[in-house]
């Protein structure tokens, strides 16, 4: 298995995969109120047959070149993820998100590891747009799309219903010459 440094901090980004399902779970288990305020990745992974079968559901996706999943560790410990919720190659199109722990917030962590995959997804996978989709109330999540140097394309009103609750989905994309564009400038 491949380990990608995030930078000077010791923090590394890597695959996730089913049999590293307890320590999914255990990651969840530490930080699931924060990561389920906006997002059903902690309802999904309830207790460690959910996340086994959560992770198998992405290996599967990587099988099929329809999506991934990675880790983000610290000091050997499972902090957070990104992941390709979809990917469609021959459309050149796919959505990323990510999720973090509390202890982990406020660090970039989450920032460097989609500069990671959305870089590997452009220029490896011909990908030409990735989107981010986030709640409209996930000002975190929307900074992160900001950083990556994303354009608002627009707001689903009420479109996602969530533990009772319809939510406004905030949709930003870059496309991928707007990324190198921005890989240069930096």
């Amino acid at each position: 298995m491949f380990a990608i440094s995030l930078g000077d901090d010791g923090a590394e980004l890597r695959p996730l995969e089913p049999w590293q399902a307890e320590e999914f779970w255990a990651h969840m288990e530490r930080g699931r109120e924060f990561i389920g305020r906006y997002i059903g990745l902690a309802d999904r992974v309830a207790d460690v047959e959910g996340a086994r079968s959560y992770l198998r559901t992405y290996a599967e996706k990587a099988a099929a070149d329809a999506g991934r999943i990675y880790g983000i560790w610290t000091d050997g410990k499972l902090v957070g993820g990104v992941l390709f919720r979809t990917m469609d190659v021959e459309q050149g199109v796919a959505e990323a998100g990510c999720w973090l722990e509390p202890a982990a917030v406020g660090k970039g962590l989450v920032t460097r590891a989609a500069r990671v995959i959305i870089d590997w997804a452009v220029e490896e996978r011909g990908i030409h747009r990735v989107e981010w989709r986030a709640s409209a109330a996930n000002e975190s999540s929307i900074a992160v799309a900001r950083r990556l140097g994303m354009t608002k394309d627009g707001v689903l009103r009420e479109s996602f219903l969530y533990r009772g609750t319809r939510h406004d989905i905030e949709i930003w994309s870059v496309l991928a010459p707007e990324w190198r564009a921005g890989k240069q400038a930096a």
